[in-house]
C-alpha cells in the first residue's frame, strides 16, 4: 500500500503537458514585459540625453542646411543614423570643450594667467572641443574601409543570384543574409535600400542615396552603374560583373602601393632603433682598443 501511494503521489506531483505549456507562456510573457520594460526606460533615457544635448547645441547650432547636411552626411558615413544625432554630437562637442576648460584652468590659474598658461586653456579647450570630431572621423574611414573591401564578395554573390533567375531586389536580399557575418556593414546598407523599396520609393532614388550615406566611390558607382542598366535595359548581371572586377583590380592595386611604401615606410625604425645598435655592436671594440692604445701611449 505505501508503494502505491508512492507511486500516485509521484505522478501526481509530475506537471502534465497543459502546466507546462502555461508555464512556458507565462514565463514568455514575463520575459517580453520585462524586455518592454527596459526598451521603455531606454528610449527614456535617450530622450533625456537628446533633450539635454540640444540645449547644449544651441550656441553651436549650424546657421544654414548646408552646413546642417554636412554634419548629417558625416555622421551616417559613420554609421551613426539615429535622428537625434547631429544634436548629440553637437552637445557632445560643447561637453568636452568645457570639460577641456575646466581641467586646464586651475592649473592656470596657480601658474598664474601668462601667455604659456592661456594657450594652454585654449588647447585643452580647442582639443576638447574637437575631439568628438575626430571620433566620427576615425570610425567613419573604418565604416568606409570595411564597405570598400567587403563589397567585391557581395557583388560576386549577386551575380549569381542574378545569373540563377532572382531579381535584383531577391539577390540583395539573399547576399544580406548570407554574409552578414562576414560583410555586416555591406549587409546594414543592403537592407536598408530593401526596405525603402518596400516602402514605395523608388529604386534609383534609393541606390543613389546608398551612395551619399556610405561615402564610398565605388558605391556611388555601382548605383550609377545599376540606374544606367535599368534605364537602358542591358543586363544587371553583366553590369554587376563588370564593376566586380574593376572593384578586385583596384583592390589588388592599393595593396601593392601599400607593399611597395613598405621599403620606404621601414628606414624610419631602421635608422632610428637598429642601425644604433648595429653599429654600437660592430664599431664599439674597435673603438675601445683604440683608447686603450692611445692611453697606454
Amino acid at each position: 500500500m505505501l508503494g502505491g501511494w508512492a507511486v500516485l503521489l509521484i505522478l501526481g506531483a509530475r506537471p502534465t503537458k497543459a502546466e507546462d505549456r502555461l508555464k512556458r507562456m507565462l514565463d514568455r510573457s514575463q520575459h517580453d514585459a520585462e524586455r518592454a520594460r527596459a526598451e521603455r526606460e531606454r528610449r527614456r533615457i535617450q530622450d533625456r540625453v537628446a533633450e539635454a544635448a540640444r540645449k547644449l547645441a544651441a550656441p553651436v547650432q549650424p546657421k544654414n542646411e548646408e552646413e546642417l547636411g554636412k554634419i548629417r552626411t558625416a555622421l551616417l558615413n559613420a554609421g551613426i543614423r539615429s535622428p537625434q544625432a547631429v544634436q548629440v554630437y553637437l552637445g557632445l562637442k560643447v561637453i568636452g570643450l568645457l570639460i577641456g576648460l575646466a581641467l586646464a584652468t586651475p592649473s592656470a590659474i596657480s601658474n598664474g594667467f601668462d601667455r604659456n598658461s592661456l594657450l594652454t586653456v585654449v588647447a585643452a579647450g580647442g582639443l576638447g572641443f574637437y575631439l568628438p570630431a575626430l571620433v566620427v572621423a576615425q570610425k567613419r574611414r573604418r565604416r568606409q574601409q570595411a564597405i570598400f573591401l567587403g563589397l567585391p564578395d557581395a557583388l560576386d554573390l549577386m551575380v549569381v543570384c542574378v545569373e540563377a533567375g532572382l531579381g535584383f531586389d531577391a539577390a540583395m536580399r539573399r547576399v544580406t543574409a548570407e554574409l552578414v557575418d562576414s560583410c555586416k556593414e555591406v549587409c546594414d546598407e543592403l537592407n536598408i535600400v530593401n526596405f525603402q523599396i518596400q516602402m514605395g520609393r523608388p529604386r534609383r532614388e534609393a541606390l543613389r542615396d546608398l551612395g551619399i550615406r556610405t561615402g564610398v566611390e565605388d558605391v556611388r558607382a555601382l548605383a550609377a552603374v545599376i540606374i544606367q542598366a535599368e534605364k537602358f535595359g542591358s543586363p544587371i548581371g553583366q553590369a554587376l560583373r563588370v564593376q566586380s572586377d574593376a572593384m578586385r583590380t583596384r583592390r589588388r592595386q592599393l595593396a601593392e602601393e601599400k607593399a611597395a611604401q613598405t621599403a620606404v615606410k621601414i628606414m624610419l625604425p631602421l635608422v632610428l632603433f637598429i642601425f644604433p645598435g648595429v653599429f654600437v655592436v660592430l664599431v664599439g671594440p674597435a673603438a675601445i682598443k683604440i683608447m686603450e692604445t692611445m692611453m697606454t701611449n
